[in-house]
């Protein structure tokens, strides 16, 4: 992972920013010594931005998504003046793990990171031990008042936990199910993780997941992990420890017998999500899943699947969330990471998000909230042919609390990773 090069003499320094600060404080009103970007001022913000670099910590696995971001980057560039390195990660873990080392050495300002796309876990890592920006900075954002914030639920409660503010929303996500419908029969296909089962077993070799933690073969963890589970409420409240291998149970034992039905014997699993991809475009697999409902019609758009792949759910619900983006306490370039977060939820930034020739990823902006020329935009896009219509997407399935999934990947890892 690349990343700006860090200060040598971490401690030193920031004592000596500190003792700087404290002097100066007895000269000048302290909101001028210690002055942060305040997004309510938002000319003010645009100014300390132009000139900024802002180091955008952000998942690089996608090619399309990769291009995209640099499409922002020049769009920022040059209107307000702002350069955007995309620094790639493999897991968002990394970068958290960098702000955590950071704070411990005492870098509190002039950190290596302004900006992470974040959700779950992550976020819920960040926010308890107060790694993340000021509080409501995102609702104070000019293009906050396009968010669809009321009925959209997980804009402001992330996998359970209130956002406060702390990151802003820039795309929706559910579980959708992928085959190429010039192998595999509609009404074959399974309608539950029950069903799923039952498909693999009669269906050897021809379904896996991503070895987790990868994001998405979690959430086909958390997916079965839902419709198994005696009470799914259960899943709302932080992990009780002395109930863990009881609600659990149900979960592994789908796994169990799920396993030796995979692609290879679950000797070895996709590395993540386009490389799963690749194993449908390959023949190898016959279902596949992401978590955009869009995502085989930009692979069909870029040639990377069959034009026969089509989409399906779960008529019972599949899993939802919203994805997001977050300022690290001592990101260097607060400014330059406002300007950036509110143009991700512009409205031209949303709808060339939401092509499938592009990208795909679901908007969070609400279309009623729209101008005109703004609403032509979304209404202009074609959406795909692999691409279910909102109503057919089926109920939405809520975030299980991130503590679930810290343990059940502990779990999973000592059975099941290879090589154990």
């Amino acid at each position: 992972m690349s990343s700006r090069t860090r200060i040598n003499g971490v401690t030193s320094v920031s004592h000596f920013l500190r003792a700087t600060a404290l002097s100066l404080a007895v000269m000048m009103p302290a909101a001028t010594a210690l002055a942060e970007p305040d997004p309510s001022d938002w000319q003010g913000v645009l100014d300390a931005a132009r000139g900024q670099t802002v180091y955008f910590n952000a998942w690089g696995g996608s090619t399309q998504i990769n291009a995209y971001i640099e499409w922002v980057a020049a769009t920022v560039g040059e209107r307000f003046g702002v350069e955007l390195e995309h620094v790639k990660l493999e897991d968002t873990a990394n970068a958290v793990a960098t702000v955590v080392a950071e704070k411990a050495a005492g870098r509190e300002t002039g950190g290596s990171i302004d900006l992470i796309w974040i959700n779950g876990e992550n976020f819920a890592s960040m926010k308890q031990q107060d790694l993340l920006f000021a509080p409501d900075w995102t609702t104070k954002l000019p293009n906050w008042a396009y968010v669809d914030h009321e009925t959209k639920p997980t804009i402001t409660v992330d996998f359970t936990l209130p956002t406060d503010g702390l990151e802003s929303p820039w795309g929706m996500a559910k579980l959708v199910f992928f085959y190429d419908s010039a192998r595999t029969d509609a009404a074959d296909l399974p309608d539950s993780a029950s069903g799923l089962l039952a498909w693999a077993s009669a269906n050897p070799g021809r379904f896996s997941y991503p070895q987790p933690p990868d994001f998405i073969g979690s959430s086909f963890l958390k997916q079965v992990l839902i419709e198994t589970v005696d009470d799914p409420s259960v899943l709302q409240e932080p992990v009780d420890e002395a109930s863990f291998e009881t609600v659990t149970a149900p979960l592994f034992a789908y796994l169990d017998d799920l396993h030796p039905h995979l692609w290879r014997g679950a000797r070895t699993f996709p590395k993540d999500y386009p490389s799963m991809s690749q194993l449908l475009a390959d023949g190898e697999l016959d279902i596949t899943f992401a978590f955009n409902p869009a995502e085989a019609s930009n692979a069909i758009a870029n040639q990377l699947l069959p034009d026969t792949v089509r989409s399906f759910t779960f008529s019972g619900g599949t899993l939802a969330n919203t994805h997001f983006v977050a300022i690290p306490y001592n990101a260097n370039a607060k400014a330059g990471a406002l300007v950036v977060a509110d143009f991700l939820i512009s409205p031209e930034a949303q709808a060339r998000k939401q092509d499938p020739n592009v990208w795909g990823d679901p908007t969070v902006l609400a279309m009623d909230k729209l101008s005109e020329d703004d609403r032509a935009r979304f209404e202009a896009l074609d959406l795909g042919v692999a691409t279910l219509r909102p109503d057919e997407l089926g109920p939405a399935l809520e975030e299980p609390h991130p503590s679930w999934m810290t343990r059940i990947e502990q779990k999973w890892t000592a059975r099941y990773a290879v090589g154990n």
